[in-house]
């Protein structure tokens, strides 16, 4: 009994040294925040970009070369610094330290502003000094009075009725302000927005959902429609939040979006639907998962734990669903032949095929997959 209340009391005394460790980081961290506000500043004095990806390297190298000397995890402290790097360029973001001193603030109507992308966007636009309306179903404020009284005029509605509604604001958009939508398919929207205003027009795609933490290096896509003015200035709006522009052809960014959304999301379902229909709970599973099963299972369960009418209309209105959703199925069926047949050297084959299609990305596909299985087992 003596031995087991000595353990106690001395687990006790480590635990409030550790407390006491850990008051010490944060206070530490804290300052390393004030340094990063002072940062901030100089950034936007001398027109710094917000990212140095140099100096990140360097400093990973470094934290890891000291981390090496004192016997810790290197992949651990590097995931550390990485996530500590991240809250910096947010914190410098939220400072507007990339925002440029003559991007003059505008006056943005986000039509759709109280669904979940509305939100987001309304979010980034107010944090860059931009005054926001909000125009929805259930607002005082319609689509038309908005358009008018806006700078940009920002469609954000679901992909049904987004022509609909671009037919309706368009004509209320001054000649002289942005109209741009956000929509996942472009070719329509954009003709759509040419056609019924001669107001400058942007065809937009975030490609991230409402639910993200950080806007640094998440990805939207410009489709330029008319007026390069304006559209200079949404691309120093959305660098200066962090975001990363690919520039794209309506055609070919709906070309892309058959491969990364109607795919990827029509194999999530069908994986969801042959599990549901396998005859084994979901618990049964869970009991033998291994850390990769269950990183696909959250992205399933994820896809599943959202909206049936947003993931319907994404696939739905692509205009080159049926192409590929017949790609998929040749190559089920194709693949199944091979596995209900036991024919290895078929199996094979498909293999070496997919492999050559990867190439040098399945090395990174290794590494950054095993990093965040890794993250998965410590948070299990």
């Amino acid at each position: 009994m003596n031995s087991d209340t000595n353990a106690r009391e001395q687990l006790a005394s480590l635990r409030a040294d550790i407390d006491a460790i850990d008051g010490d980081v944060l206070k530490l961290l804290g300052k390393r925040a004030e340094v990063v506000t002072h940062i901030a500043g100089v950034k936007r004095e001398a027109s710094i970009p917000i990212r140095d990806r140099q100096r990140e390297a360097e400093l990973l190298a470094d934290r890891c070369a000291q981390a090496r000397r004192l016997d810790l995890p290197i992949a651990e402290i590097e995931a550390l610094y990485r996530l500590l790097l991240l809250t910096s360029r947010d914190q410098q973001a939220a400072l507007r330290a990339e925002v440029p001193d003559d991007l003059e603030p505008k006056t943005v109507a986000i039509i759709g502003g109280q669904g979940g992308m509305g939100l987001c966007l309304a979010r980034l636009f107010s944090s860059l000094g931009n005054k926001v309306l909000i125009a929805d179903l259930s607002t005082d404020l319609d689509s038309a009075a908005a358009a008018q009284q806006a700078d940009v005029v920002v469609v954000s509605v679901p992909i049904d009725v987004t022509l609909e509604v671009i037919r309706h604001v368009g004509p209320h958009v001054r000649d002289d302000a942005l109209l741009m939508d956000v929509t996942s398919i472009k070719s329509s929207p954009v003709e759509t927005m040419l056609e019924c205003t001669s107001s400058a027009v942007l065809g937009t795609h975030p490609m991230f959902g409402p639910s993200i933490h950080s806007f640094q290096n998440q990805r939207v896509v410009f489709c330029e429609g008319r007026g390069k003015e304006w559209s200079l200035w949404a691309r120093k709006m959305f660098q200066a939040a962090g975001l990363v522009i690919t520039d794209a052809q309506p055609e070919e960014h709906d070309r892309a979006m058959v491969v990364v959304q109607v795919l990827n999301h029509f194999q999530n379902e069908v994986f969801g639907l042959a599990l549901a229909r396998s005859g084994v709970t979901l618990n049964q599973t869970l009991r033998f998962t291994s850390p990769a099963y269950r990183m696909e299972l959250y992205m399933a369960s994820r896809h599943f734990a959202q909206s049936a009418r947003l993931y319907g209309q994404i696939q739905m209105n692509n205009p080159m669903r049926k192409e590929v959703i017949d790609i998929f199925r040749q190559a089920a069926g194709e693949l199944g032949e091979v596995v209900a047949n036991q024919d290895q050297p078929a199996f094979d084959a498909v293999f070496d095929e997919v492999a050559a299609y990867f190439g040098p990305f399945a090395n990174e596909a290794l590494e950054q997959s095993s990093f965040l299985m890794d993250r998965l087992v410590e948070r299990s």
